[in-house]
């Protein structure tokens, strides 16, 4: 695989050919933020993420169950280094970018989470985001233990049965039980660029939206669904011929009787039409 650093697109190409991971999660995030940023040197970002894993690994020590952790990330993460969530500019697209984050130490819950999970896995952990709509959560175990952890809200730790929003975005919606069931490292870092994406869509910037779908598609390559949106993108742009390549893609994913099929296939005759 590629140097995150030194050639991030290819570095994300493999991680997304490799599968859903887990992967090497904050480098992947990092690897997403120096797209944005080509010309900032990415080694003190590195250098912080390294040093997050060297105190997250000493901080828990002496943890015996996975609240212990828990409580020790927070204090590492939002007493030490100060991250919390960012409630007064939410909407700031920085708090979707990890460069950005490290440098103001304010970011939306899924960002703050990939920098939790780093932390976690550090300490031995097992991490992974939860399936919690609308506001990022995360589970580690330990020791045949288990955590719920708000990362916007200073690495508290929940209990299952009351999953609370922070204040600005109100309650989340009834407990059930895929809120609590892990998704993968892909789902994560689609979910930040996603956050990106809909910032620009509601700004209006079309070229940005389309760049944001190819970095989906890159990560996620095997997802009918982001190769569907990607092309469809491309042909509102009038890139014809690269909405076609899009919506064949996305054809080779599915199979007889997938509820995508038929919906690529009518818009690639559609768009053959066009071309003709």
């Amino acid at each position: 695989m590629a140097d995150a650093l030194k050639d991030p697109a290819n570095y994300l190409k493999a991680l997304g050919g490799a599968g859903d991971g887990p992967h090497n999660i904050a480098e992947a995030a990092l690897a997403l933020s120096l797209l944005d940023h080509p010309r900032v040197s990415p080694a003190p970002y590195r250098a912080h993420l390294e040093q997050i894993a060297h105190f997250a690994k000493d901080d828990t020590r002496a943890a015996h169950t996975a609240e212990d952790v828990a409580h020790a990330l927070a204090r590492l993460m939002a007493d030490r280094y100060g991250y919390d969530g960012d409630r007064r500019t939410y909407d700031d697209p920085q708090n979707a970018d990890l460069m950005g984050v490290i440098d103001r130490r304010r970011g939306l819950p899924v960002t703050l989470g990939i920098l939790y999970i780093h932390a976690a896995r550090a300490a031995g952990c097992t991490a992974d985001g939860l399936n919690s709509p609308g506001h990022f959560l995360m589970r580690l175990t330990y020791r045949d233990s288990e955590a719920l952890i708000d990362p916007f809200n200073g690495g508290v730790t929940l209990e299952r049965d009351s999953l609370v929003a922070p204040p600005r975005m109100g309650s989340l919606p009834a407990h059930g039980p895929q809120m609590t069931e892990c998704v993968s490292d892909t789902d994560v870092l689609l979910r930040l660029q996603n956050n990106l994406k809909q910032r620009a869509a509601q700004a209006g910037a079309t070229e940005r939206v389309l760049d944001l779908a190819r970095r989906m598609v890159l990560i996620g390559p095997g997802r009918i669904e982001l190769w569907l949106d990607l092309a469809r993108l491309q042909e509102q742009a009038g890139s014809l011929g690269a909405a076609k390549g899009a919506y064949e893609a996305a054809l080779v994913l599915t199979k007889p009787g997938d509820a995508l099929r038929n919906e690529a296939a009518l818009a690639l005759h559609a768009l053959k039409r066009k071309l003709n």
